[in-house]
């Protein structure tokens, strides 16, 4: 049960980083699940190395937003999105 609630709010991450990103008419709901998940992975490995441990579910969430908005800049890079 708690891999369902992952990918759920993987994908509210993921959706709501293509917003801030302004790439959301490019993806869709698997790419905004996939983004989350694996974005805020990223997140949480960048906040390890630099010593933060992110405590309470606002702090968590912001470091899952920051760690998408970061793969998605990544992708963006890597060609993966077009500019609009």
């Amino acid at each position: 049960m708690s891999w369902i609630i992952s990918l759920i709010i993987g994908g509210i991450v993921g959706w709501l980083a293509s917003i801030v990103m302004k790439t959301n008419a490019q993806m869709g709901l698997i790419a905004n699940v996939l983004v989350g998940v694996v974005g805020s992975l990223l997140g949480f490995w960048i906040a390890g190395l630099l010593g933060i441990a992110p405590t309470g579910g606002i702090l968590r969430f912001v470091v899952a937003l920051a760690g998408a908005a970061l793969l998605i800049f990544i992708l963006g890079k890597l060609g993966l999105f077009r500019k609009t």
